[in-house]
């Protein structure tokens, strides 16, 4: 990686500041000439940077876009990825000294005002991630392709039965029967349209992906219920109807924090009357929500291209401009780190069959990081999951 003599002066600059920045962390950064940085014992995890000067290079022209891109190049490694990223996670605030923090929106990248402003864009961001293969995902998510946080009963550690735990407590707080008119937003794999209407709810769920779509109509007349279950392609925006249950399993981190507004008035007016919201979403601090809120960050440019992870603040803001109160919430983070353990784990043990679909290895080191980079945010209680039940406010 080349570097010009303004960007070395940036890598300089880069440099001092991991350098002070890792000094008392509990980690230890092995340089190639031997040098050791960190407050890091033998117990705690190692981060070995092979090629120093692409690294700092990399993060004096990006940031944090230039540390992961720096992972996915191979400039640095870390046997125990998880817990390393848990220790920055858990420190993110303050990495950084405070007075150089008021210069980051000089610095950073500033996202698309236009993200997702339009059906189609929304639908090409969608397609970025959820269409690159339904055979990619069924390598790490359990037998009902499920892509969501699961609900782990005290004790047990069977996937598929957390998944279900989580998608029943979800039917069950919005009152999922015989004839319930339900309407999803964000079908997935079709796990839960298809748990709806096996307890006689009549279904229409709509998703962007053509490729989920494909799966979940083939699913649903396999499993003799395509007379219960509608799927259409469909953006959130152009549906229409009234539906005893809307529901929507974290989706709402796709639509983008600009439409937020008219995410919540589309769910609120989706809403028979006596009906229930359910909601599932990934929520972060709400200072940090509104500091990248205009930045790009190494998840939105390689990962989830239009994203934004709302905070609880926000989700009750937005709601209550749409005439929605949180009647029921149900925190559980904990359960997302175990979740994305299990993830992490079954794609490790089966990047042979990863590599012979045409994954290559830098894919699988940018979904490695992806994963880890996930469960970190979970482990460190940076990022949340919470299940909300919202309705008409009284």
């Amino acid at each position: 990686m080349r570097v010009g003599s303004r960007g070395r002066l940036r890598s300089g600059v880069a440099e001092r500041l991991t350098r002070r920045a890792v000094r008392a962390l509990p980690i230890r950064v092995l340089l190639p000439d031997g040098t050791a940085l960190g407050a890091g014992g033998p117990a705690d995890p190692v981060m070995r940077i092979h090629r120093p000067e692409a690294f700092f290079a990399r993060i004096g022209a990006s940031g944090l876009i230039g540390f992961g891109e720096s992972y996915q190049a191979g400039e640095w490694d870390s046997e125990d990825l998880v817990r390393l990223l848990t220790v920055f996670a858990t420190r993110v605030g303050t990495l950084v000294p405070a007075p150089l923090q008021r210069l980051r929106p000089i610095f950073v990248r500033r996202r698309a005002r236009a993200e997702n402003a339009t059906s189609r864009a929304a639908r090409e961001n969608i397609a970025a991630h959820y269409d690159l293969s339904n055979e990619l995902f069924a390598l790490f998510l359990d037998p009902s392709m499920t892509y969501s946080a699961a609900l782990f009963d005290e004790g047990a550690d069977d996937l598929e039965r957390a998944q279900h735990r989580k998608i029943d407590r979800l039917l069950d707080a919005t009152g999922v029967g015989p004839g319930t008119r339900v309407l999803e937003i964000g079908t997935g794999w079709g796990e839960l349209a298809i748990r709806a209407a096996a307890r006689g709810a009549q279904v229409r769920t709509i998703t962007l992906s053509e490729r989920q779509l494909e799966y979940t109509r083939a699913r649903a007349e396999r499993e003799s219920l395509d007379g219960k279950v509608q799927v259409e392609l469909l953006d959130y925006r152009e549906a229409r109807g009234t539906y005893d249950a809307v529901l929507s399993v974290e989706m709402i981190e796709a639509v983008g924090a600009d439409h937020w507004p008219v995410y919540f008035q589309a769910l609120a007016d989706l809403l028979a009357p006596g009906g229930r919201i359910g909601l599932q979403a990934i929520t972060m601090p709400h200072d940090r929500m509104r500091a990248s809120a205009r930045t790009e960050t190494w998840i939105t440019k390689h990962i989830f291209p239009g994203g934004m992870i709302p905070s609880m603040t926000a989700i009750q803001e937005n709601a209550a401009r749409s005439g929605l109160s949180v009647a029921d919430d149900l925190a559980f983070g904990p359960d997302y780190a175990r979740t994305l353990d299990r993830w992490t784990r079954d794609l490790a043990a089966n990047a042979g069959e990863l590599a012979a679909l045409g994954f290559d290895e830098a894919f699988q080191r940018t979904w490695r990081l992806y994963l880890a980079y996930s469960e970190a945010g979970f482990a460190s209680g940076y990022l949340d999951v919470h299940q909300l039940v919202l309705v008409p406010a009284a």
